[in-house]
């Protein structure tokens, strides 16, 4: 195992921009922004963005199309850019086989573009997802730049939710690391496990909770270490990554989340993902972090799955 105490190279993790969030109330200098030649924009519906090889294909603003969604995602070197909330219409029309979902892109993504287009993602769905006040049920409108949405009615503001959820590479006695798979998963497709944190929940607590009503795994509170965290915009999620130990290794899954899960060794997982039995998480997300960070060396075979 690494002996760094954090995870590195979280690909959803990485940004170069300044969000430069006191600009977004600044209604005057928003607009002036977004009229500016040199302002470039993200095309954004659900998950997907546009992306020619390793690059986000920005569109200029005459291409912007008409009362769509837009926000401020940032600044770099005086640049600025814009996320746009985008139609599927939009999407058949242009270059449809170039939209990628952001499982599929991330990791081929430099820095500042992982970084704008993971924002853009999360915004997007908030704002899809949220068109109502949680208070009296009107429509909301946008406000701050796409940061905050106010009710006309009762003149509340709401703020894009993010939830909590903990993840956690569990190893027992030998060395050996839980891999479990979803109801929902294809057969060979396993990961560790992870679940949302609970109102008044301390995220320890919920590395406890989770693993245990999963799989009856009980773990030693002393044992659980907290590695990294990295947003999870699918829709609104922030994964807190851990490692812990159990304290037994006897399995009995829940049946409902979890069907299947089982012990694996360095050797086993050589192995299975050598012969294409065993799939492991693909490289954006925190889990292959935290499993690379257990086998000590770049994952085998495909980790590919989404």
């Amino acid at each position: 195992m690494s002996d760094s105490p954090l995870l590195a190279d979280l690909v959803l993790s990485r940004s170069a921009t300044d969000r430069s969030a006191e600009l977004r109330k600044d209604s005057e200098w928003i607009a002036r922004a977004f009229n500016d030649s040199t302002t470039l924009f993200i095309c954004v519906n659900g998950s997907r963005a546009p992306i020619t090889g390793n690059d986000i294909a920005f569109i200029a603003f005459a291409d912007i199309p008409r009362d769509s969604l837009t926000y401020f995602l940032g600044l770099d070197g005086g640049t600025a850019f814009f996320g746009v909330s985008v139609d599927a219409d939009f999407v058949a029309t242009h270059d449809s086989d170039a939209w990628l979902n952001l499982r599929a892109s991330g990791s081929r993504l430099s820095d500042r573009d992982a970084g704008l287009l993971v924002t853009a993602v999360a915004l997007d769905n908030w704002n899809a997802t949220h068109p109502h006040c949680s208070r009296c049920g009107a429509l909301t409108e946008p406000s701050d730049a796409g940061w905050a949405r106010r009710c006309p009615v009762d003149n509340s503001t709401h703020f894009p939710r993010t939830d909590p959820a903990v993840i956690v590479l569990v190893t027992d006695s030998r060395d050996r690391v839980l891999l479990a798979r979803q109801h929902s998963w294809q057969a060979g497709w396993v990961s560790i496990l992870a679940g949302f944190v609970e109102a008044g929940e301390p995220a320890e607590a919920a590395v406890v909770r989770e693993v245990g009503e999963e799989t009856g795994i009980r773990i030693d509170p002393q044992s659980i270490d907290y590695l990294g965290s990295q947003p999870w915009p699918f829709p609104n999620s922030l994964m807190l990554g851990y490692h812990a130990r159990a304290l037994n290794t006897d399995i009995c899954v829940d049946g409902d989340e979890i069907v299947e899960a089982g012990w694996y060794d360095r050797v086993d997982i050589k192995e299975l993902c050598g012969a294409q039995e065993l799939h492991l998480p693909p490289r954006v997300s925190i889990a292959h972090q935290l499993l690379v960070r257990w086998f000590g060396e770049a994952l085998p075979g495909n980790s590919s799955f989404r």
